[in-house]
């Protein structure tokens, strides 16, 4: 072979490499991205713009939930109340023993507002922290949630001594003084006013005239008061004061036997 085919073919091997390299590294370059998007190459050293930084979304983001997104299932209601479990909620919901606002509730996962009076065997209950608040009640507010003659209640005095919503117990009339208790424990108000518990009141009563020896005698036998027999545990005169300021311990107008609640 002659020097010049020699040199011929030199230069078509090595235009041949070159056409092979090309061709390799175009291969290489069309490689497709890694998952996510980035080059591999690139890697754990990628870092974004500065600038683009915030444009990058983390997220939704979260709403506030409100409107009833307060109210929470009867079960869990009477769960929270300290009564039971919710599996035993659930139980006692399916017989009847739960009403909201008067209505029997069997209905599994009903929702109770925070507005809602709930019963449990006829007794209110809450999932809030029990309250007790003790009133020396003046005069001229009746006992009451509210008057629909307008007239002042013993709420508009304690309105602001509990967030949670509490109740009075028991009653005392519009011109009667003394001690009131409001509560949002519904256990301890039925057994501080049913009467089969026998929890007696205590009255210091003024009267207009003086009261006789005989008709504390009669009072003290018990009698009818407006169609319905009054029982008086003790009645007495206080000590150093007039005849007409008695004092008296009554438990309930009405006879157990024959109570109608």
């Amino acid at each position: 072979m002659t020097a010049k085919n020699k040199s011929s073919r030199g230069r078509q091997e090595q235009s041949s490499n070159s056409n092979d390299k090309r061709t390799k590294s175009s291969a290489s370059s069309s490689k497709p991205f890694s998952k996510g998007g980035a080059d591999k190459s690139k890697g754990k050293n990628f870092r974004p713009h500065p600038e683009k930084v915030k444009s990058f979304k983390t997220g939704p983001s979260k709403v506030k939930k409100t409107g009833d997104s307060d109210a929470i299932r009867l079960n869990k209601y009477i769960a929270n109340s300290g009564i039971c479990s919710r599996r035993e909620a659930d139980t006692y919901i399916r017989s009847g023993s739960a009403t909201v606002n008067g209505k029997i509730i069997t209905e599994m996962g009903y929702q109770v507002k925070p507005t809602d009076i709930v019963k449990f065997d006829e007794v209110v209950i809450t999932p809030e922290a029990k309250r007790y608040v003790l009133l020396n009640k003046p005069k001229n507010f009746i006992t009451s949630m509210d008057d629909e003659r307008g007239r002042k209640t013993v709420m508009e005095l304690i309105h602001k001594a509990s967030k949670e919503r509490i109740y009075p117990v028991g009653r005392l009339d519009r011109l009667t003084t003394g001690l009131l208790m409001f509560t949002n424990d519904g256990e301890i108000a039925k057994k501080l006013t049913h009467p089969k518990h026998q929890v007696r009141k205590l009255y210091h009563a003024t009267l207009d005239k003086k009261l006789s020896i005989d008709d504390l005698h009669k009072i003290s036998e018990n009698f009818v008061l407006d169609g319905k027999m009054v029982f008086v545990d003790k009645i007495s005169y206080i000590d150093d004061k007039p005849k007409f300021e008695i004092g008296l311990k009554s438990n309930c107008i009405y006879n157990c036997d024959t109570c109608p609640e």
